[in-house]
């Protein structure tokens, strides 16, 4: 072997040394299967409070700097009737509908946008061992849209960090319970005894739908 492929060969060896131990770049992974079985698939644990703070989850964040903030994002999106957006992201002109209580607002100061597992919740379910980063992303998730949900603000305050167990909107809870699943699901939480159990009670009078959920990274 003359010197230039000695070294060509050495070199070569080389590159595959320092290759080997890098990891290919995280691909978020997706799950689709019926309702049931992502309900069932949910992990169950104890729930812990220790150490809760709000703050400990930045929220209403603007995170393209628009101008506009998470909180706006949601009701732009999710207007029935697209409203004018003005300086300061003032909104005129639109119309929304909370699925909780089948009610229909033209006001934004008359909607809340609810978490749908609420910060408390989550914190409970796993994310009090979540850096401050990532408690965030959650907080400010724009990449599910049913994450986020625009409802009537009073509605809100009275599910405020309750699971289904022990509190379910009057409309659409085979939709809700669906979201719900969805969203522990996307940020892998757990659910507790009571939890999964009202969870799985209620979805077992409701169709069996393929649910779609890319994990959050």
């Amino acid at each position: 072997m003359t010197r230039t492929l000695r070294w060509l060969a050495g070199l070569l060896a080389a590159l595959t040394t320092a290759t080997a131990g890098l990891a290919a770049p995280a691909q978020a992974a997706t799950v689709s299967v019926p309702l049931r079985t992502l309900i069932a698939d949910l992990p169950v644990a104890s729930e812990n409070r220790t150490g809760y703070s709000r703050d400990l989850f930045p929220h209403w964040t603007d995170a393209d700097g628009d101008g506009c903030n998470t909180r706006y994002e949601v009701l732009i999106a999710e207007a029935v009737t697209r409203p004018s957006v003005g300086s300061g992201c003032y909104l005129t002109g639109g119309r929304w509908y909370s699925y909780y209580d089948a009610a229909y607002w033209t006001n934004p100061s008359d909607l809340d946008i609810d978490h749908m597992v609420a910060l408390a919740e989550a914190w409970d379910s796993g994310a009090r061992n979540w850096t401050t980063s990532r408690r965030q992303s959650y907080a400010n998730d724009l990449g599910d849209v049913r994450s986020l949900v625009a409802v009537t603000d009073n509605v809100n305050q009275a599910k405020g960090d309750q699971d289904p167990a022990t509190w379910m909107p009057t409309y659409e809870r085979c939709r809700y319970i669906a979201e719900w699943a969805a969203v522990k699901t996307r940020w892998r939480l757990t659910v507790d005894n009571a939890e999964k159990s009202a969870l799985t009670s209620y979805a077992s009078s409701c169709s069996n739908i393929t649910i779609t959920v890319t994990h959050a990274y």
